[in-house]
C-alpha cells in the first residue's frame, strides 16, 4: 500500500465538532428520517448521505437526537465537496434485528472516502443480543461472520471521535485496506460473554491510531491481523475481553506482513490474556516485526504477556508456524495476574522469535504470590526489575 498525505495531522479534530458558516447542513429528518425507534430509516440515512456526498460544497450530515432504526447502510465515496464530509452523530442508531437483510457482512458501511469525520455522542447499537445464539464460530475455523457495526474499507484520511458502539452483532469496528484513521474518545461495550464480538479489527491497513478510549467486548478489544503496518495505540482501557492482539497470523496463505505496532499507556482489566501475539501452525512465510508494548498496568489479567504461535482454537495443522517474529520490546509491564504463569513466549521451532527485549517487568500474582515465566524457542535479553525471573537464557 502506498503510503498517503495524513491531512488531519498537526489539525484540531475539535474544530469539526460544530458546524461552521461555510458548510450546509444536511439532517436526516429533512430526508424523511422518524426518530421514534420503529419506523426504517434505511432509504432516508442512504438519501441524506447521497445528497451531502454530491454536493460540491463543505458538507456535514446531521442525526439529531432519538432512536433511529436502520438496516444495512452503505455511504460510498468518492465525494465531491472540499472535504473531509462530516457526520454529526447525536441521536441512537438502533441496528435491524432480522440478520437475513445483511448481504454484507457489516451494518454501517463507508467505502472509497477521502476525507471523513464522524463525530458526537451519538451511539451505534447493534442489537446483536439477538443475534449472537446464530454464531456458529466457536468451534469452526471457516464460519460465516456476523455483521459488524461499523466498517471502513478504502477510506483514507478519517477521525471517528467521541461516538459509542454497543452490542454490535459481530465485530465493532472493522478497518480494512484503509489509511490515516484515527479513532479517539471512542466506547465500545457488549457483554464479556458475547461471541466474536471485538473491538477494533485492523488489516491490510497502515498509519492506524487508536487514542484514548475503552473498549470491552467478548474478544479481543484490539485485533490487528495481515498486512497492517504503522499501528498506533495509545491510552486505551481495555477489559472484559481478549486483551490486544497482534494476530491471529498465518491463517491464510500468503499473508502480508504486520509491522511497526506501538501500544502504549494502556491498562487491562479482568481480560483473559493482556498482549498478546498469536500465530497459526503450518503457514506459510510472513513477518511480524518491530512492536512494542510500554507501560501498562494489568489487572487480574489471565496471562499479561504472551506469544503463542501454536493458535489454534480448532483442529488444525501440527506443523511449526512459519511467522517470523522479531524485534518484540516489552518496556514497563506491571500489575497483577491471575494465573501463575505471567509471561509466556512461546516461539515457533522452526523460526525462533529473535531480538525479544524484556525491561522492567513486574507481575504478581492477584493476592501477592510470585509469579513464573515460561520460554521456548526465543532469543531474549532483559534489564531492569524481571518478576517473574527471566526464564530465555
Amino acid at each position: 500500500m502506498t503510503p498517503s498525505r495524513d491531512t488531519f495531522r498537526g489539525t484540531s479534530l475539535r474544530s469539526h465538532d460544530k458546524a461552521d458558516p461555510t458548510e450546509k447542513i444536511f439532517n436526516v429528518l429533512q430526508f424523511g428520517a422518524k426518530s421514534d425507534g420503529k419506523k426504517d430509516n434505511t432509504e432516508p440515512f442512504m438519501k441524506t448521505w447521497v445528497a451531502a456526498c454530491h454536493s460540491n460544497v463543505k458538507a456535514r450530515v446531521l442525526i439529531p437526537p432519538g432512536s433511529y432504526r436502520l438496516g444495512p447502510v452503505l455511504f460510498a465515496g468518492p465525494c465531491s465537496g472540499p472535504g473531509p464530509i462530516v457526520v454529526q452523530v447525536s441521536g441512537t442508531l438502533l441496528a435491524d434485528k432480522d440478520i437475513s437483510l445483511y448481504e454484507e457482512s457489516a451494518w454501517i458501511y463507508f467505502e472509497n472516502i477521502d476525507g471523513l469525520m464522524v463525530t458526537g455522542r451519538g451511539n451505534f447499537h447493534g442489537q446483536g443480543e439477538a443475534a449472537w445464539k446464530y454464531n456458529n464460530c466457536q468451534g469452526s475455523n471457516d464460519c460465516t461472520q456476523l455483521p459488524s457495526n461499523i466498517k471502513l474499507q478504502k477510506v483514507t484520511n478519517a477521525v471517528f471521535r467521541g461516538i459509542t458502539s454497543t452490542n454490535s452483532k459481530g465485530v465493532h469496528f472493522f478497518i480494512t485496506w484503509c489509511q490515516n484513521i484515527r479513532l479517539r474518545g471512542i466506547h465500545i461495550s457488549a457483554p464479556g460473554n458475547s461471541p466474536n464480538t471485538d473491538g477494533i479489527h485492523i488489516s491490510s491497513s497502515n498509519n492506524i491510531k487508536v487514542s484514548k478510549s475503552v473498549i470491552g467486548t467478548g474478544d479481543d478489544c484490539i485485533g490487528i491481523i495481515k498486512g497492517s503496518t504503522n499501528i498506533a495505540i495509545n491510552k486505551v482501557v481495555c477489559g472484559p475481553g481478549h486483551g490486544i492482539s497482534v494476530g491471529s497470523l498465518g491463517k491464510y496463505a500468503n499473508e502480508e506482513d504486520v509491522g511497526g505496532i506501538s501500544v502504549k499507556n494502556c491498562t487491562f482489566v479482568g481480560t483473559t490474556n493482556g498482549v498478546r501475539i498469536k500465530t497459526w501452525p503450518g503457514s506459510t512465510p510472513s513477518q511480524a516485526s518491530a512492536m512494542i508494548f510500554q507501560d501498562i498496568l494489568m489487572n487480574n489479567v489471565k496471562n499479561p504477556i504472551i506469544i503463542d504461535q501454536g493458535y489454534c482454537p480448532t483442529g488444525c495443522n501440527k506443523k511449526p508456524s512459519r511467522v517470523k517474529i522479531s524485534n518484540v520490546h516489552y518496556i514497563n509491564i506491571r500489575g497483577t495476574t491471575s494465573s501463575p504463569v505471567a509471561v509466556a513466549l512461546e516461539c515457533s521451532p522452526a523460526n525462533p522469535c529473535e531480538n525479544v527485549s524484556l525491561y522492567n517487568i513486574n507481575l504478581k500474582q492477584t493476592g501477592g504470590r510470585p509469579t513464573t515465566a515460561v520460554c521456548a524457542n526465543a532469543k531474549v535479553a532483559y534489564g531492569g526489575l524481571q518478576l517473574p525471573p527471566a526464564a530465555c537464557h
